[in-house]
């Protein structure tokens, strides 16, 4: 990472890369940011509308560029690609983004001297290996967003459940960023306590039905957003703003992240979500928590769902 200076670049200036782009802006997450987009006009509007309210929030060097612009950063934040559609899985994405993707990349190793790559695009486990197999990057310099969002969203839901401070929640959604995600419940803690211990002292009905509603929700959440307006950008580009912190100040964060397998729990070559230390050089560990017999079948076939999609993408 350069010293001093801490430069992000976001590819693609739609609803996802502009809102992360705002909500970075908002946190005053780096001294430089860079909008790239082949619509230039898009990058050109985006970043002009963010510049208007830099004035209340600090300062900030927020351009648009082209791709040469990636020389020098510490982040590149890959968010360009055609959006989830009414009834469409991140997954049936896979096909259509890929090829972006690809594109994309060929441009970005033009003029790439260094920095973490950020995958939030979907299907993010998808891309996320894909990059990382394109750029031949050091293991963990390529991860993606992953479960990131959706962990918050099982968290916000139990402590809904719970009534208590989200932050007081702990736990994780793993494996793929999709439906077949699964989570961690016996990893999960208030207070120190597993969860279904708290519920049962605390008279908290926590059963099989509610941990499956809660799940449904967990999954379709996303999918109900982009029903009712189109699109889901404001979760996510938070979760991308408080990665891109994470990794700039080299915190060795643990998040749930998307980063290529290497046989953690004896999965490998495809890109899922554990959690993970996180900091300058992108992943430095990642995690395996201790999961029940059933727990670890789920997780399994999680990555068996993504290497399926990425046979038939490896042929594109």
């Amino acid at each position: 990472m350069s010293k001093g200076r801490k430069k992000v670049a976001v590819i693609g200036a739609g609803f996802v890369g502009a809102a992360s782009a705002f909500a970075m802006a908002i946190r005053q997450t780096c001294n430089e940011l860079v909008l790239i987009d082949i619509a230039e006009d898009k990058a050109i509007g985006e970043a002009r509308d963010i510049l208007q309210g830099l004035p209340f929030l600090g300062n900030m060097n927020i351009y648009p560029g082209d791709f040469s612009c990636v020389s020098d950063c510490d982040v590149i934040v890959m968010a360009a690609g055609a959006g989830r559609k009414p009834g469409e899985s991140r997954l049936d994405l896979a096909k259509k983004n890929v090829g972006i993707a690809k594109s994309v990349i060929d441009e970005v190793m033009k003029y790439y001297n260094g920095g973490v790559i950020l995958t939030v695009a979907n299907p993010v486990d998808i891309l996320t290996y894909m990059i990382a197999k394109w750029t031949n990057l050091p293991s963990g310099m390529v991860l993606g967003t992953g479960t990131t969002l959706d962990t918050v969203r099982f968290r916000s839901a139990l402590a809904k459940l719970v009534g208590i401070d989200v932050i007081n929640i702990h736990g994780y959604i793993i494996g793929e960023h999709g439906d077949s995600q699964l989570a961690a419940w016996s990893n999960t803690h208030i207070a120190g306590i597993q969860v279904d211990a708290y519920c049962a002292t605390n008279g908290i009905l926590l059963n099989d039905e509610v941990k499956e509603q809660i799940m449904h929700q967990v999954k379709t959440d996303g999918a109900e957003i982009i029903k009712r307006k189109g699109v889901t950008c404001y979760g996510v580009a938070v979760c991308v703003a408080t990665l891109v912190h994470s990794l700039l100040r080299d915190s060795e964060t643990i998040r749930t992240v998307s980063v290529v397998l290497n046989g953690e729990f004896g999965v490998s070559d495809v890109a899922i979500s554990l959690p993970a230390v996180i900091g300058s050089r992108g992943v430095s560990k990642v995690i395996e928590p201790i999961l029940t017999p059933s727990e670890l079948e789920f997780f399994i076939k999680s990555g068996e769902t993504c290497k399926a999609v990425l046979e038939q993408c490896k042929e594109l």
